[in-house]
């Protein structure tokens, strides 16, 4: 009963700093390793069987402008204690992957292993590095439809050639950490939405999109932690599964462009909630959540770029 933690995502220009956390229990997963070897297929496959097979996981983030305002330290602390908080089942040791405890102030700290290239060694580090790269690297591949111009599915926010040209271009998004020393000499700058011809045409699908992100980004303000986005089966879908003070929320995301055109949480209707509690329901029985409160919500976002205006907890 190890849980086990590795992070992605520490030394990106752009994007979020991602802790993934394990708890394998029984289950035996064929393939496990240190999910930099394996291919995108492969990494997708084993990502599902981790989440079906699992006694318990969980994906801590922490936003560019967080690192930008606590440090990259305290970053991967702060992440490290929201993923591990997601775990509900018992464990006897934490195995992390590296040097450092980043638990060591925390009462779960004197049960902390750090052991190099324990991705490569402990199965339940390499399926917390496993989820946690595939989390991450989806969540790119979302942004990439938002800002085409920086190709965030390519490189994933590293500092490449490309990704430092577009840099230069096209100056810098939302995602970039001001804090990093190639783009310091941005900290004192707006951070503006891409303003190209290309990006000015954007789709119903990349608005949704964007507003289903200040949704996350506004639950992490509060204080919840982000576990699963835009959850779906052939059954039902859910946008936003996070954790708070010893609840999970399910929270359905509804935007409208403009004040005029209502409330968009008028949509959450007594059928909705319906089909909205059968989706958290079959979530739980997917991911064999136990023993924990349960709560429906909803975002009511507008504008752009979206903002949210009310959160209402549904029961």
């Amino acid at each position: 009963m190890i849980l086990g933690i590795d992070e992605v995502g520490r030394g990106p220009w752009a994007g979020p700093l991602v802790i993934g956390a394990v708890v394998l229990g029984g289950a035996t997963i064929d393939g496990l390793t240190d999910s930099k070897k394996l291919t995108k297929k492969r990494r997708d496959e084993l990502d599902i069987i981790i989440r079906e097979q699992a006694d318990g996981y969980g994906l801590g983030w922490v936003s560019a402008a967080e690192i930008d305002e606590i440090g990259l330290s305290a970053a991967l602390v702060l992440a490290t204690k929201r993923a591990v908080d997601q775990i509900t089942v018992p464990y006897h040791e934490i195995i992390i992957d590296g040097t450092i405890n980043f638990l060591k102030d925390t009462s779960k700290g004197q049960y902390v292993t750090m052991l190099k290239k324990a991705d490569l060694l402990i199965p339940s580090v390499s399926a917390a590095s496993i989820i946690a790269k595939v989390a991450r690297d989806n969540y790119m591949t979302e942004q990439a439809d938002i800002y085409p111009e920086y190709k965030f599915a390519a490189h994933v926010g590293y500092g490449t050639a490309a990704h430092r040209l577009a840099i230069e271009q096209h100056g810098i998004t939302p995602l970039h950490r001001l804090s990093f020393a190639p783009l310091q000499k941005y900290k004192d700058s707006v951070r503006p939405l891409v303003t190209s011809l290309a990006s000015a045409i954007i789709t119903t699908k990349q608005i949704g999109d964007a507003a289903e992100d200040e949704a996350a980004n506004y639950l992490a303000r509060l204080g919840h932690s982000i576990i699963d986005r835009n959850w779906k089966t052939k059954f039902c879908e859910i946008d936003i599964v996070s954790y708070y003070n010893d609840t999970i929320y399910f929270t359905e995301v509804k935007y409208r462009k403009n004040d005029k055109q209502g409330g968009g949480l008028a949509a959450i209707t007594p059928q909705k909630q319906r089909q909205m509690k059968f989706a958290a329901e079959y979530y739980a029985l997917k991911n064999k959540v136990t023993n924990t409160n349960m709560r429906l919500a909803a975002i009511d976002m507008t504008g752009h770029p979206p903002i949210a205006v009310d959160f209402l907890k549904l029961g």
